[in-house]
């Protein structure tokens, strides 16, 4: 008798968004009373839609950089956590803070939230 895989609300399933057009992580959102997952939410466009069940793992073509608390993420930026592996970054919480989507769950990261110099008034000429 084959095993099956328990899965629960939150854990990481990937599937193509519709809304964002590409294949990433999704949480999970919503069990049937048989265990099956019928909706899943992208942390990228917080869009809430129907599970496709037969969706495979596509390897990542990207490649990710090593975490560094020290530097500054964007939204949409994959790092590989020594302890956590490969992840995505979901959204900038505060200055400081951001989610990350790893394989196995969310979870909240420190980072640098300082801008180069070159973006100050001083560095702006006129012509």
């Amino acid at each position: 008798m084959e095993e099956r895989e328990t899965v629960a609300i939150g854990d990481r399933v990937d599937q193509m968004c519709a809304s964002c057009g590409e294949t990433r992580g999704h949480l999970v959102d919503l069990i049937s009373k048989k265990g099956r997952i019928t909706r899943v939410f992208c942390p990228m466009c917080s869009s809430r839609v129907r599970y496709k069940s037969g969706t495979k793992r596509v390897a990542s073509t990207t490649t990710a950089s090593t975490y560094d608390r020290k530097r500054t993420y964007l939204r949409g930026q994959t790092m590989t956590h020594p302890t956590f592996g490969e992840g995505e970054v979901t959204g900038i919480i505060e200055p400081g803070k951001i989610d990350v989507l790893f394989s196995d769950r969310m979870r909240r990261l420190i980072h640098s939230n300082s801008y180069p110099s070159s973006r100050s008034n001083s560095s702006l000429t006129t012509r």
